[in-house]
């Protein structure tokens, strides 16, 4: 009974919400005559466009009220509104969400002012509840229809507002160019790190190498000792350009990754980062491998947010998470130091974004000023 009740308080509450709604968007209607007649007038054509912004925002709105009910997201699709007038115009008129959307609110205006009626007549209903089952223990009969009117309101509101495939199709293609386009520029980006590490590193180590070579040849004859020394120097400077080498290929896919897998990298880039770092494996350690990109990606990320939290969180403190769900594989890194990120920068942020959504992840951060920090991954693979 104490369930039933408090399923059926939610919903009331939920079904007022809607009807108060209702209620608004009746008033909204003279501003939807308004911009019809100046767009016809074409004087007032440029009311077209605003309206078409404040109808989105209704339906998002509507949206909301809808997710938190039914808890499923209602996801939105709608071309930018912006540009010359005309342009703006233009997708005011073709935009097939903002059709769905008036389509939507004109469904509403029945269905909402539906329940804006019933809702006086619901105390009664409930007295009359409340007797039926206390007096003659009986199930409730107002309660649970109460429960299924939120429903069915809710599928409705979610049939009408949900985008068309079309709309969903332009919106995904559009995703994908933004992800594109980051994933080039984190390739640009990448090619010139590897580019000036090779200048600045491998490639002055060998030319210092060459040079000592070099002079050693020449005082072979009238001085072996000095030979020697700089044979020796040529030796010191030779593994040098090794080691940046290893720096550098460490950074295209670290060999680690190869040998020990995702949970043994990440275990050495704990123990190695100058942190106390607890990892949670997820039982990663006994399954199947993730491909090879989603494990460097996962892999850079953790390198990148532990050598962040290392250089500002002011903290000592950290701690991974892997886990592999249906959908790939997801890493939560955490720090608990001052937080305040900002991705504007420079602190790899960006780059780990951009990472992540060449593999059409997702990736958030969370940094309130005061900490912690913690950075959610999600990598879709098929394992």
């Amino acid at each position: 009974m104490g369930e039933s009740v408090r399923r059926a308080a939610r919903a009331t509450g939920h079904l007022t919400l809607a009807a108060a709604m209702c209620f608004g968007m009746y008033l909204f209607v003279t501003v939807l005559l308004i911009a019809a007649v100046g767009t016809l007038a074409v004087v007032g054509c440029w009311l077209l466009p605003e309206v078409v912004l404040l109808v989105r925002r209704i339906a998002g709105a509507k949206r909301n009220l809808t997710t938190r009910w039914t808890g499923r997201e209602i996801p939105e699709a709608y071309p930018p509104m912006t540009g010359t007038l005309r342009e703006r115009l233009r997708v005011s008129v073709r935009d097939p969400g903002s059709h769905r959307d008036f389509r939507w609110m004109l469904a509403y205006y029945l269905y909402g002012a539906l329940l804006a009626l019933a809702l006086p007549l619901w105390p009664l209903a409930l007295v009359v509840d409340g007797a039926w089952a206390g007096v003659l223990r009986r199930d409730p009969v107002v309660l649970p229809l109460i429960v299924r009117l939120a429903d069915t309101e809710a599928r409705w509101s979610t049939a009408l507002l949900m985008p068309s495939p079309e709309a969903g199709l332009a919106r995904r293609v559009e995703e994908l160019t933004e992800t594109r386009a980051d994933a080039i520029a984190a390739h640009e980006a990448e090619l010139r790190r590897i580019e000036r590490d090779l200048h600045d590193g491998a490639q002055a180590n060998l030319v210092a190498l060459s040079m000592r070579i070099g002079l050693a040849k020449r005082a072979y004859d009238h001085d072996p000792a000095a030979a020697r020394g700089l044979l020796d120097d040529a030796q010191d400077q030779a593994e040098q350009a090794l080691t940046e080498l290893r720096h550098v290929v460490r950074g295209i896919h670290p060999p680690i990754l190869t040998d020990r897998g995702l949970v043994g990298a990440v275990r050495a880039l704990a123990a190695s980062s100058g942190l106390t770092v607890t990892v949670d494996d997820g039982g990663l350690a006994e399954g199947t491998r993730a491909p090879a990109a989603v494990e460097a990606a996962a892999y850079f990320v953790v390198a990148e947010s532990l050598t962040n939290a290392a250089k500002y969180s002011g903290t000592g403190l950290a701690g991974v998470r892997l886990a592999r769900t249906r959908r790939g594989l997801t890493v939560r890194v955490r720090d608990e130091g001052r937080g305040g990120a900002d991705e504007s920068a420079g602190t790899g942020l960006l780059g780990m974004r951009r990472r992540v959504a060449a593999l059409d992840g997702t990736f958030d951060v969370t940094s309130p000023a005061g900490g912690p920090t913690v950075i959610d991954v999600e990598l879709p693979c098929v394992w």
